[in-house]
């Protein structure tokens, strides 16, 4: 039996974020495996050096600033898309953020819209605009960044963060449900802390990092390619009897 490859070639894929840390690796994986690639970001000056990376390993891109938090700018990002490649097969909704925040009784209003806007509505409003375009071709993958941090005990200063990503676990199965039909799945990957920019306040701090790792088995963080490999199962034909489910890698920390 020859072994199973991961291949893409002829799949259109974006992902949100994809220009820094965890979402520019998964989108670098889905390139090197044959994807046509669209990433978004906020910020300008965060694309053009993964622009300049992609096209020097000779992969195809197209980068667009948006805040996919607004429904104007997603639907011109997904304009793009379909300008660009005229399709769109594989959608992976990475864009995140995360702070300490008080108690959820005492927390800011605005700390609140920013958190559920930037973790919850934004996988909202661009699966709702890849939907569009993957009803044209008959299928799709929408992969939605979750966290563990969706599913254990409530830790403090964490519960804004947590409650955004339980919300997406359950927009991933709704959608799941609603898509099936139509054969377009709805997954998610949970991880546990990553090494990565964006986790860093929390695993820079050596006795933060030492008292977290307590109850990771493995007894280290994920790094970003621990995730990737979830991510590209779940947007491959391997995963196509899949949907609604949510895979946790974390390193033994659940068990």
């Amino acid at each position: 039996m020859n072994p199973i490859q991961l291949n893409f070639s002829g799949k259109v894929a974006l992902v949100t974020g994809g220009s820094q840390g965890l979402g520019q690796n998964i989108a670098l994986a889905l390139a090197q495996l044959g994807a046509k690639i669209a990433i978004c970001g906020r910020k300008k000056e965060n694309l053009d050096p993964a622009v300049t990376l992609f096209k020097s390993q000779g992969h195809e891109i197209l980068a667009m600033p948006a805040n996919v938090a607004k429904a104007d700018q997603v639907k011109a990002l997904f304009e793009a898309v379909e300008q660009k490649y005229g399709r769109l097969d594989i959608l992976v909704n990475n864009v995140a953020t995360n702070f300490f925040t008080p108690s959820l009784a005492d927390a800011d209003e605005g700390l609140w819209d920013k958190m559920m806007e930037t973790n919850l509505k934004s996988a909202f409003l661009a699966s709702s605009q890849a939907v569009k375009l993957m009803r044209k071709t008959g299928s799709g993958k929408i992969v939605n960044i979750s966290s563990t941090a969706a599913k254990k005990v409530a830790a403090k200063g964490m519960g804004l963060y947590s409650v955004s990503k339980a919300g997406l676990e359950m927009l991933t199965r709704v959608m799941a449900v609603e898509l099936a039909p139509e054969h377009i799945n709805v997954n998610a990957v949970a991880p546990a802390m990553i090494r990565t920019k964006f986790s860093q306040p929390f695993w820079s701090n050596e006795a933060m990092l030492k008292e977290y790792l307590k109850g990771i088995p493995m007894g280290r963080i994920a790094e970003t390619g621990d995730i990737v490999g979830a991510v590209l199962f779940l947007c491959s034909d391997l995963a196509n009897f899949i949907t609604g489910e949510t895979i946790i890698v974390d390193g033994g920390a659940m068990a």
